[in-house]
């Protein structure tokens, strides 16, 4: 693909903070963003060294949504037909969705449309108190995309998401934390320290024992208890066979904090 053009990726300490870099649109995915944010989905996924993966914006937004105004579509061919566009963007939802390390999305101004989509596919989301959500779909006479029609009943409830999706109004972080759509609102000024607090237990903690435990809570609602039963010994039988398991059991013999490898 050569150099990124729509997105900054930075890797520090096994952390990956993705920020979205069309300011001068609020950060409107154009079909190269998303082509750009597939492939870098798809790396993380592969890369052993990164451990957690950050999402926010550049200049004072997170993401205004897909950016209509971009003859080339989502999937960056103009002579692709809707469905197959449809199908690329579900692609990138999807490879985000399935990253087996956690997520976290860093919301600060507006995020909207296939914008908060990206930003709910998360694991974990934190807003800054100014900032702005909204499934704004329906105003532009369309319906939810982006894996919203599956994640907002899982994160609010069913009624609660139809009355999201068919009004689209603009909620407030607040109002946004108040219905479970999003974990945590901090202040505007205090947003980069937090998401970096999580961010650092995250990358300090077990990579394959939270990886399973992503992998288990995403298809939790999916499984009888059961199955889901079943599934937690497997992963258990794993985690008793890794190096950073028997090292947890040292620490805590040891009175101190664990080095977890990820092996």
């Amino acid at each position: 693909m050569g150099g990124l053009e729509t997105i900054i990726v930075e890797r520090r300490d096994g952390v990956v903070t993705v920020t979205l870099n069309r300011p001068e649109r609020k950060n409107a995915a154009n079909g190269r963003m998303w082509q750009e944010l597939l492939e870098t989905f798809l790396d993380v996924t592969h890369h052993r060294q990164d451990r957690v993966l950050v999402i926010t914006g550049a200049g004072g937004a997170f993401c205004s949504g897909a950016d209509i105004t971009d003859p080339s579509g989502v999937s960056g061919d103009p002579a692709d037909p809707h469905l197959v566009r449809m199908r690329y963007l579900g692609e990138v939802m999807l490879a985000l969705h399935d990253v087996p390390k956690p997520t976290i999305a860093k919301i600060g101004g507006v995020a909207a449309g296939a914008g908060l989509s990206l930003a709910l596919q998360c694991d974990l989301t934190v807003a800054s108190r100014s900032s702005r959500l909204s499934e704004i779909f329906s105003l532009r006479g369309l319906s939810v995309d982006g894996g919203s029609s599956w994640l907002l009943p899982r994160l609010v409830g069913l009624h609660r998401a139809k009355e999201l999706a068919f009004f689209a109004d603009m909620l407030s972080a607040d109002e946004a934390q108040a219905i479970g759509l999003i974990n945590r609102v901090v202040p505007d000024d205090e947003l980069d320290s937090f998401v970096d607090e999580w961010v650092g237990r995250l990358a300090s903690g077990p990579p394959l024992a939270l990886s399973m435990t992503k992998r288990l809570l995403n298809n939790g609602a999916q499984v009888t208890m059961a199955q889901a039963l079943e599934d937690e010994a497997r992963s258990q039988t794993v985690n008793f066979a890794t190096a950073d398991t028997a090292e947890a059991m040292r620490a805590f013999v040891e009175r101190r904090p664990p080095r977890f490898e990820g092996r």
